[in-house]
This record gives C-alpha cells, sequence and structure tokens, in this order.
C-alpha cells in the first residue's frame, strides 16, 4: 500500500517561506539594509523563486523588508529617529492593550498566558534567546488579543512587525535580558490582579527599555563603522 502524496497549497508554501524569512530577518542573519538575493534564498530555503517572492511581498506589506527600485527588496534598516517614532506608538499600543485586558480577558486566556511565562522562564534559564524570543512575542500578542479589540489588534500587528529584529536584539544584553524578564514576571502579577493601571505602567516602561537599548545598540554600530579622523599635525 502506498502512501497518499499530498501536495502543499501554493499560499500554505508562501506563508511557509515569509515564515522562514521572517526568522532570519528577526534573528539578524540578514543584516538591517542587507539586499535580499533571491537566489541564494531560493536554494537555502529549497524553494522556486515565485514562493519566495510572493513571501517578499508578504514582508514588505508587515514592513520587515522594503521594496526599492533597481535594488529589489532590502530588510529594513530604521533610523534613530524612526526607532523612537516607532517605539513611541507601540508603547502607546501596549499601554491600551493592558488596561482592556484586565477588564476583559478570560479565565482560559490568563491561565494560558501564565504557561507561557513559565515556558518562557525555562528558555531564559537555558539561554535559548531564538525560543525565548518566540515565546515573548505570543505573551504580548496574547495580552493583545485579550483586550478584545480589532481594529487595536490590526493596529498592534502592523507597527510591530516593525521593531521585531529590534526586540529581538535588546536581549543579547545579559542584564537587560533579566531586566526584561523581571519586567515580565510584573505583568502577570498585574493580570492575574487585574491591575489595569499597573499594567499599563510596566508595559509602557517596558517598551522605554527596550527602546533605550536598541538606540545604544544603533549608536555604538554606527561608532563602530565610522573611521576615526586622524588629524594633522605640523611641524
Amino acid at each position: 500500500m502506498t502512501a497518499q502524496i499530498i501536495s502543499i497549497p501554493r499560499a500554505a508554501l508562501h506563508e511557509q517561506v515569509a515564515y522562514r524569512l521572517r526568522e532570519l530577518l528577526v534573528e539578524g542573519v540578514i543584516a538591517p539594509g542587507a539586499k535580499l538575493n533571491e537566489r541564494e534564498l531560493a536554494l537555502q530555503l529549497n524553494v522556486s523563486r515565485t514562493p519566495l517572492r510572493e513571501a517578499i511581498k508578504m514582508l514588505a506589506a508587515e514592513g520587515l523588508v522594503e521594496l526599492l527600485p533597481n535594488r529589489g527588496a532590502v530588510a529594513v534598516n530604521l533610523s534613530e529617529q524612526d526607532v523612537r517614532n516607532t517605539f513611541e506608538v507601540m508603547a502607546g499600543l501596549e499601554g491600551m492593550s493592558g488596561e482592556l485586558a484586565v477588564q476583559r480577558i478570560s479565565e482560559a486566556q490568563l491561565t494560558e498566558i501564565k504557561a507561557l511565562h513559565f515556558e518562557m522562564l525555562a528558555a531564559h534559564a537555558r539561554r535559548d534567546l531564538s525560543t525565548y524570543y518566540r515565546i515573548n512575542a505570543q505573551i504580548h500578542r496574547a495580552i493583545n488579543t485579550a483586550a478584545n479589540n480589532d481594529v487595536l489588534t490590526t493596529t498592534y500587528s502592523q507597527v510591530n512587525a516593525r521593531l521585531q529584529a529590534l526586540r529581538f536584539r535588546s536581549n543579547q544584553d545579559e542584564a537587560k535580558w533579566s531586566r526584561a524578564v523581571a519586567e515580565h514576571g510584573q505583568m502577570i502579577d498585574a493580570l492575574t490582579q487585574r491591575d489595569g493601571a499597573a499594567l499599563k505602567a510596566v508595559l509602557v516602561q517596558h517598551l522605554h527599555h527596550k527602546r533605550d537599548v536598541v538606540i545604544e545598540q544603533l549608536r555604538t554600530e554606527t561608532s563602530l563603522k565610522t573611521p576615526n579622523k586622524v588629524e594633522k599635525v605640523s611641524a
């Protein structure tokens, strides 16, 4: 008896490719500002260029990729001002999500968020940044979902897409990573106590800390790329 061959729908294929590409962009395997080489990516992901191009368009709509004339697709590279502006909006969206979530969250949703929190702590203990980030993002999305506001969720998803790679990198400093974990513990406490003001405050603070780390990293990278000027000394 032979196994039935089931073809993967084209739509599902380009979504799978987008998922893998998103990981490469978020985790910095494809650096900010780097051109997406279709030939290399098609070989690496073992797909044809058609679903790859559809996936790239999908990520461009999310804000992770820019489509530039005569250059093709490049990984988004935000300026310091872009980062400030985007984190400013994101902090407001996170705070609103928290305030509404404590009013509307179900017991099942709260239980799931607590379970995700323990999984995230385990990933942190293993220093598994990739898994930690994935679960961390699930927690933030779950709080947003618990707010039960479709317009807020759509806006949140669009803005958050621009920050995914930067939020991932912000945990690469050990002390600041530990601080972020502690803040997540405060989020769980505030949710459990149905304290909207406390949850909003810690979510906004959490985003401000992420912003500060990211800006510090951007400035460090800029200074490393800028050659030191040697002043000429007259004899």
